[in-house]
């Protein structure tokens, strides 16, 4: 039976990770009739789960990524999960200023995985 890559699976990880996460951190937005407790502990809930899948992602893509690639993959996945979640779940538009700094985000990323000599 193959085996996939452990890049793939790291990131795959990780983007599971951040649905969770989203919904945890700002699905509740929505619901702001119910009480806060309440709200908290469905988010500590579904927090969970995020670090179900965060902790092996971190924990199998080591090695192969370094921490800072780690940590900068994962704020580029949560970006592009935030984007779609704000406007899909949130209804809130982007704006060119949202995409210009979410460049210059990826712009930065860049410069973590560029190989300097």
């Amino acid at each position: 039976m193959p085996t996939l890559p452990i890049p793939v699976v790291t990131i795959g990880l990780l983007i599971a990770s951040n649905v969770f996460m989203t919904f945890a951190w700002y699905g509740h937005l929505r619901f702001k009739e119910a009480p806060l407790p309440t709200v908290i502990m469905v988010s500590w809930g579904i927090a969970l789960f995020e670090y179900i899948l965060m902790v092996p992602a971190n924990r199998m893509g080591h090695g192969t990524f370094s921490a800072d690639e780690l940590k900068t993959i994962q704020e580029v996945i949560t970006l592009l999960t935030f984007a779609v979640f704000s406007t899909l779940y949130l209804k809130e538009p982007l704006s060119w200023n949202h995409l210009a700094g979410f460049a210059f985000i990826g712009l930065g990323a860049w410069f973590i995985f560029h190989k300097w000599s």
